[in-house]
């Protein structure tokens, strides 16, 4: 994350309709009556015998997994939706810029030449989450990337000052890996955080899983408390305060994935 823009996640104000009704992938439970009491041939008093009613099948909702396909997009794929991805960047961005700050279109504009210079560190690898829209259209709906950290090459935009020693040298066995961007609907950083299938927690960790990552790190700017509550709900750590690599007067605060 370059230091004139820390903030690893778009804490969004995303004004989109939030989904109503049941929980996305919970079935619908259904009240049956209990099983009719069985009459005795012969039994004076007792009706006819009464055949059980066949079990009501539970409805089932889609899979929240299935919802939204995550997938990654390769370097000429990513180039080719440029646009579209910074749209989305200024779509999902965070609550707290002003109307004095940068036009969307400055902001998008910096996004995807920040995103162009990440591009060519190795192992860069870029996630979309899609669903289906209107008419079959496919929707961008969200977007994670990052790339692994390496104990031997070029330092991401002074990610080395906050480094600990414990950390360092799992860099240097090729097992952390930055997380640079978050980009989700606010539905997500909202809704249903702790669960497994989130669309944050989704991208997250496949992108280390794909990586074979034991740790992902990001940074985020300390006065960006929307986007710290996010990532805290979704299971990102801080680290303990004697193992902190950096100043707590630092302008970001490092965060850990497990």
């Amino acid at each position: 994350m370059p230091t004139s823009t820390p903030v690893p996640f778009s804490a969004n104000d995303d004004t989109g309709p939030d989904p109503s009704g049941p929980e996305q992938g919970s079935p619908m439970t259904v009240n049956t009556p209990e099983r009719p009491e069985t009459a005795h041939p012969g039994t004076p008093g007792r009706g006819p015998t009464l055949s059980e009613a066949p079990p009501q099948r539970r409805r089932q909702g889609p899979s929240p997994e299935k919802g939204e396909l995550v997938r990654p997009l390769t370097r000429c794929q990513i180039d080719d939706r440029m646009r579209e991805l910074g749209e989305l960047y200024t779509q999902t961005s965070s609550s707290q810029v002003r109307a004095s700050d940068a036009s969307n279109q400055d902001r998008s504009a910096a996004f995807r030449r920040r995103l162009a210079g990440h591009m060519r560190r190795p192992g860069f690898e870029l996630l979309v989450a899609e669903s289906d829209g209107p008419s079959g259209t496919v929707v961008l709906t969200a977007c994670a990337y990052g790339f692994p950290v390496r104990g031997d090459g070029p330092w991401w935009d002074g990610l080395d000052g906050y480094l600990p020693e414990s950390l360092l040298r799992v860099a240097a066995c090729g097992r952390l890996f930055a997380v640079a961007d978050i980009l989700v609907e606010r539905r997500v950083r909202t809704q249903d955080q702790s669960r497994e299938w989130n669309l944050a927690r989704r991208l997250q960790k496949r992108l280390l899983s794909d990586h074979a990552a034991v740790l992902g790190v990001t940074l985020v700017d300390r006065d960006n408390t929307d986007a710290l509550e996010a990532l805290l709900s979704w299971g990102w750590r801080r680290l303990s305060t004697g193992a902190r690599g950096a100043s707590h007067l630092a302008p970001s605060r490092l965060l850990v994935l497990r």
